[in-house]
């Protein structure tokens, strides 16, 4: 069992980093570096995310139980958002599309991949997606934030 958690583990590291390589290939390259210390931004973040975010993701930004293991239906927990997460290893940019776009197979998610993440671009504007992430970012240790800040200007270039 572990060995195939292991394997099952691999994969899915794997394939997100082709789906990250293939994000950056041709792309709108969206919004530049997200500062979270625009305390405004932060405040109104926080609010949206309580309200369209927590119910998955945590109202901490722990994620559910277990968001490396598939579910019965083979689609993965929500995770989260918290420095425990991976969300920090995206560019700000692709971060910005799957909460407009939710996760798309080929683009932000492998190839044939189902996600529960919904698309909030019906629901939510731009500047509250940008101040959404302007807050899940304003939790991070500053390594984390720096790390995640050097991803995103590399993949801008």
């Amino acid at each position: 069992m572990a060995n195939k958690t292991l394997i099952f583990g691999v994969a899915g590291v794997v394939a997100l980093g082709a789906v990250a390589f293939l994000y950056g290939v041709g792309r709108d390259p969206g919004p530049a570096f997200i500062d979270p210390s625009d305390k405004q931004r932060v405040v109104v973040g926080k609010a949206i995310y309580a309200n369209y975010c927590a119910a998955c993701h945590g109202a901490s930004l722990q994620g559910q139980p277990n968001w490396r293991e598939r579910q019965p239906n083979d689609r993965l927990p929500a995770p989260p958002h918290d420095k425990t997460g991976h969300t920090w290893h995206h560019p700000d940019a692709m971060l910005f599309d799957m909460v407009k776009n939710g996760l798309v197979p080929g683009k932000t998610a492998p190839a044939g991949y189902e996600s529960d993440m919904p698309a909030y671009r019906e629901i939510l504007t731009d500047e509250e997606i940008i101040s959404v992430l302007a807050y899940i970012k304003s939790t991070w240790p500053p390594k984390v934030l720096q790390a995640q800040k050097e991803v995103t200007v590399r993949q801008s270039k």
